[in-house]
């Protein structure tokens, strides 16, 4: 089993300023996600309806084509788009192949099965029921769940496991916790005080709900590593034991001007006064990290 982590100091103001002209970002050969691609959702522990539909609608914000048009720029398509560089750059045996990813099953444990205190290995577990195949299954767990390190030295995982199907078969997954209650500080800035560092106000969240938005961002940091970086071989910085991957590369970094303690010059919603920096689905706006962009070699931002 491989397995890579948003670590905290990846996450937040403490970490590097992201112009880093030096940065030996280097795609080590493996393969990357590629082909028509299901997230599949997990819940495990209690979300309520509209937590789900905050999460659901940036799984299906992710593909332009989706049913519910977005119109207005910037948009979390647009943000997606990142990663298409790197497959271009990969030139694999495919030059032509792409990513697509679409909201697939959602799986409820409403009951916590297996408690609410989980190991790394119980996450894989969870991880495994959903479909293996072409697919990346997405654990997520509620704020009254505790993770193995979770809140001090994580925010979330992505990963691979041993696949139930063919000899040698593996699948990818990714868990997030939600850290509201836990360490908001920690896995939700910048919609909660820091901890540590520069203490800058805190931004609202653009869908009211510090754990959700926060947990999106942690998804989306998750997603971008997995798609870059699927089986520990792909694009990364860095050990391959705590690599530095596509969004966690630009650490702390939403907008143009950020610096630690200060996620950069972001729209905010004149109605509510949320900061956010993509729309999605059914009008929500969302607060996504910055992608490296390995045709550049610099922090990608959407403003």
């Amino acid at each position: 089993m491989t397995m890579n982590k948003i670590i905290l100091n990846h996450l937040n103001f403490n970490a590097t300023i992201h112009i880093m002209p030096d940065l030996q970002f280097q795609y080590h050969k493996g393969p990357l996600l590629t082909g028509k691609i299901s997230i599949n959702l997990i819940w495990y522990g209690k979300f309520n309806p509209s937590q789900r539909a905050i999460v659901t609608d940036f799984i299906t914000s992710l593909t332009s084509s989706s049913s519910s048009k977005v119109t207005d720029q910037p948009s979390v398509a647009t943000w997606w788009k990142t990663i298409d560089n790197y497959h271009r750059l990969a030139k694999t045996k495919k030059p032509s192949s792409s990513l697509t990813v679409t909201l697939g099953s959602q799986i409820t444990d409403d009951t916590y099965s297996l408690g609410k205190s989980l190991t790394g290995k119980q996450i894989v577990q969870l991880a495994s029921k959903g479909g293996q195949s072409y697919a990346v299954n997405v654990v997520l767990t509620s704020a009254d769940v505790a993770v193995e390190g979770f809140c001090s030295s994580k925010c979330g995982t992505h990963g691979s496991a041993r696949g139930s199907g063919k000899k040698g078969s593996k699948f990818t997954y990714i868990w997030v916790g939600n850290s509201e209650t836990q360490c908001p500080g920690q896995c939700a800035w910048p919609f909660h005080q820091p901890i540590y560092g520069p203490q800058s106000p805190p931004l609202v969240a653009p869908n009211n709900d510090v754990g959700l938005d926060g947990m999106v961002i942690n998804l989306a940091s998750l997603l971008a590593g997995t798609a870059t970086n699927p089986f520990g071989n792909g694009y990364f910085q860095g050990p391959k034991e705590a690599p530095l991957e596509a969004a966690s590369a630009c650490p702390g970094v939403y907008g143009k001007g950020a610096y630690p303690g200060y996620a950069g010059d972001l729209l905010v919603d004149p109605t509510s006064g949320a900061s956010y920096n993509a729309n999605g689905d059914n009008g929500r706006k969302y607060l996504l990290p910055a992608l490296f962009d390995p045709s550049t070699s610099t922090c990608s931002t959407l403003v």
